[in-house]
Order: structure tokens, then sequence, then C-alpha cells
């Protein structure tokens, strides 16, 4: 599989930049989480969903073994190393070493990524050390 431009990655989700946090959504301008942000882009960047996203509550995966997130990326793109993932990224996060991976971003530079964070929406901001060290999967989009 083939890996998309990463800097056609890149403008794509930094076209999302400020659009409001919304749990479940995926609008660009009108609302978005994290995941909705990530199937956005994929939409820019690949094309139509390969499948739907079920409906998810904001406590889904608190308990349980299984990296829902990494699989269903797994399925459709290019894993890759986490220390490997540069700009054009899809990285999941970890918010507790113990937790399985259930935030994503998307990387833009070498030190910097983009999310949808709540009551914040979509930002772009520092790959500080804090989050660095919380990458627990990286992968690449397909390109069309």
């Amino acid at each position: 599989m083939k890996a998309a431009d990463p800097d056609r990655v890149i403008a794509a989700a930094r076209s999302w930049l400020g659009t409001p946090y919304h749990d479940q959504a995926s609008l660009k301008g009108v609302g978005c989480d994290c995941l909705g942000l990530a199937r956005g882009v994929w939409r820019e960047v690949v094309g139509p969903e390969p499948f739907p996203i079920p409906p998810y509550s904001p406590d889904w995966g608190e308990i349980g073994p299984r990296e829902v997130l990494a699989e269903g990326a797994r399925s459709m793109m290019s894993e890759i190393a986490p220390a490997n993932a540069g700009p054009g990224a899809l990285v999941l996060f970890r918010r507790d070493s113990r937790a399985i991976a259930k935030h994503v971003g998307i990387l833009t530079g070498p030190d910097t990524f983009l999310h949808a964070y709540e009551r914040l929406g979509v930002i772009e901001k520092p790959l500080t050390q804090a989050w660095r060290r919380r990458i627990a999967f990286a992968f690449l989009f397909p390109q069309r």
C-alpha cells in the first residue's frame, strides 16, 4: 500500500483547525472529536470511509484489553513504528500507560501535532515529551 503525500494529509488536517469539539461528529467547521477529525481527513485524502463507525460513549474502552482503534486503523492503513512516524502520520495515544490507546492525532511537523480536544476543538500544538511518550501506534494514510 503506497502512502499518501504527507503534505496533502497535513493540509487537509489543518483545514479543520478551529472546528469545535463535538462528541462522535465529523463535520468540518461544525464539530468533531479526535476520531471524527481522522475520519474527515481520510475522506479528503483517500475517499469515502470504508465502513460506518458504530456509536460509542465517552468511556468506551475503559475496560478490556482490545486495542479497538489500532485494530481498525490496521485494517485500512500501513502501520509503522511510532519512532519512525513523521509529518502526516496518524498517531494513537494512550492517556494512561495501563489503558488502551483511545486518542487520535496527526503529526504536522517533527515536534507538532493536530488533534480535537474537549472544550478546545481542533488545535495544533507542540508534541511535548508528555504527549510523545503516550504514542502507542502510528499509521500512514494510503494514497487514493
